[in-house]
């Protein structure tokens, strides 16, 4: 087994990992199921840092014949003749493409590269051309047919969500090159592309009828990221090394990375599944910390989602269809896809008899990062420190029962904030006061319906429960009125725990929380 210090951070190419011997989650059985498949076209969706490049590149070694890499390995026992094939792998990850021109460069130097090693003269200036040609010569040059290996397929669109006319200059550029998959498909053996989402409009694969879309398959859930059993299988020196450092037992290591790493799925029975990069960086850090978010598109997500104000109570625990997820239009996209997409949210269940798929937030460490994300642009504060410290010192106090100075805190944030979004209407408020009282980490219910209404918002502690009803331009007391009236706090009666209630109003006027009631 490896030791706890060869992970494979940041490293994927599958040859180097293997060579290093680092540790490698063996997911060479669906190389297999792949090529047994019979298929010629595939196309995967995974959030990013899930893996998808590391794959692509195992894809790569088994078709050119490095057999010593995948010794050891379950491939390894495949009948299979280990003759290499030509594969021209794509990489269009790193790159900002904040240019129209930056695609012209990252092609250019691939195809320049492929165009001298199958002997083509000198090159078309057109690059669908250009690509048709690599095809063809490779495959006349080998004997055998071409694997097409494209990594984050949407990269150049996805960069460029706010930017239409970018958007489409991309979106034409890639649909000419992609077009060669069928006009060639004498000369293909196989084409596996990766990106974040196969888009409803704008195709770039408007030609490409047979492409099989294998993200929501249960026999390829697996297929990237971590499940239980593989993290028992092959990390448990590094959750013992993380229990050892922080003072808890080995049980307790697992529960906490289970809390903050665990949660992801991508099909109807799919394994739950942990994030790779935010699970390998705990191993070697033996820490437990926010690994991912800077990596999982937080920048486009926020100024998405405050373009196409969305109702974000709404969409943390939600119902959607299948075709709600598949595609995601880039010019007018709809939340709940981006979020699923980007991987701050994902499947919790699916329910067949209304065919939906009940989706929620994967776990803490996306919780906490969407806190982070979102809130300032929600909320511009004047302070860096300050904000942090009265948040904190909100959470500390409704932990302890304190409730008149947890809103005194909150009143003080908010005092603290002038508002990039305009605070016109209720649904902007609840979504502020949302993101404070769940995305911090305290147990928050949104909408909790009753028999005589819904409540605002339900906050969840060891030992209190706060029923809170919210006013826009109106009265705290109004607020808690209601709360008596219909009677709100009747569901918990027989729940232990102390309720408080407290009746919130907030005021256009002065773009605070202008006052409160506590029972």
């Amino acid at each position: 087994m490896a030791t706890v210090d060869k992970y494979p951070l940041g490293q994927q190419d599958f040859r180097t990992l293997r060579k290093r011997g680092l540790v490698y989650i063996d997911k060479t059985d669906f190389v297999r199921k792949i090529v047994e498949d019979g298929t010629q076209y595939f196309f995967l969706a995974r959030p990013r840092r899930f893996g998808k490049s590391l794959f692509l590149s195992t894809l790569q070694y088994f078709f050119e014949g490095d057999r010593d890499i995948f010794k050891e390995l379950t491939i390894d026992s495949m009948d299979w003749d280990w003759e290499p094939y030509p594969v021209l792998r794509l990489d269009l990850n790193s790159n900002s493409y904040a240019e129209p021109g930056r695609l012209d460069s990252v092609l250019n130097t691939s195809f320049t590269k492929w165009e001298e090693k199958y002997g083509i003269g000198k090159p078309e200036n057109d690059f669908s051309q250009r690509f048709r040609n690599i095809i063809m010569a490779a495959h006349e040059k080998t004997g055998r047919q071409v694997v097409i290996l494209v990594d984050e397929y949407d990269k150049p669109m996805v960069a460029n969500i706010s930017n239409n006319e970018n958007i489409e200059h991309y979106r034409s550029m890639l649909s000419s090159i992609y077009s060669n998959f069928k006009s060639s498909a004498e000369h293909i053996r196989l084409v596996f592309l990766t990106g974040v989402s196969r888009f409803s409009k704008l195709s770039v694969f408007s030609d490409l009828n047979n492409l099989v879309d294998i993200s929501f398959l249960d026999e390829y859930a697996d297929i990237c990221g971590i499940t239980e059993k593989e993290m028992l299988d092959n990390l448990q020196p590094g959750i013992s090394k993380l229990a050892d450092t922080n003072g808890i037992s080995y049980e307790s290591a697992l529960m906490e990375l289970k809390r903050n790493y665990d949660g992801y799925r991508f099909s109807k029975n799919g394994s739950d599944i942990y994030n790779p990069w935010s699970l390998l960086n705990a191993m070697k850090d033996s820490e437990i910390s926010n690994f991912w978010n800077d990596t999982g598109m937080p920048r486009i997500v926020a100024e998405t989602l405050k373009r196409v104000d969305a109702d974000l109570e709404s969409m943390f625990d939600t119902y959607c269809s299948a075709d709600d997820l598949k595609g995601l239009d880039l010019l007018t996209p709809q939340p709940l896809a981006l979020l699923y997409q980007t991987g701050y949210l994902t499947i919790k269940s699916y329910n067949r008899k209304i065919n939906r798929y009940r989706l929620g937030i994967p776990n803490e460490e996306v919780k906490k990062g969407l806190f982070n994300v979102l809130l300032p642009y929600y909320t511009k504060c004047r302070s860096d420190e300050e904000p942090k410290k009265l948040v904190g010192d909100m959470v500390m106090y409704f932990i302890l029962g304190e409730a008149d100075k947890a809103m005194k805190c909150m009143q003080a944030y908010f005092a603290g904030v002038h508002f990039r979004m305009k605070m016109d209407n209720e649904n902007n408020f609840h979504n502020a006061f949302f993101l404070l009282m769940d995305l911090v980490g305290l147990e928050t219910e949104t909408e909790s319906a009753t028999s005589d209404g819904s409540i605002d918002i339900t906050v969840k502690t060891e030992d209190y429960i706060y029923v809170i009803e919210l006013k826009y331009d109106g009265s705290a007391t109004q607020a808690l009125k209601q709360i008596e009236e219909k009677k709100y706090d009747r569901k918990y009666q027989m729940d232990g725990r102390e309720i408080i209630r407290i009746g919130v109003n907030f005021s256009s006027a002065t773009r605070c929380i202008e006052d409160w009631k506590i029972e």
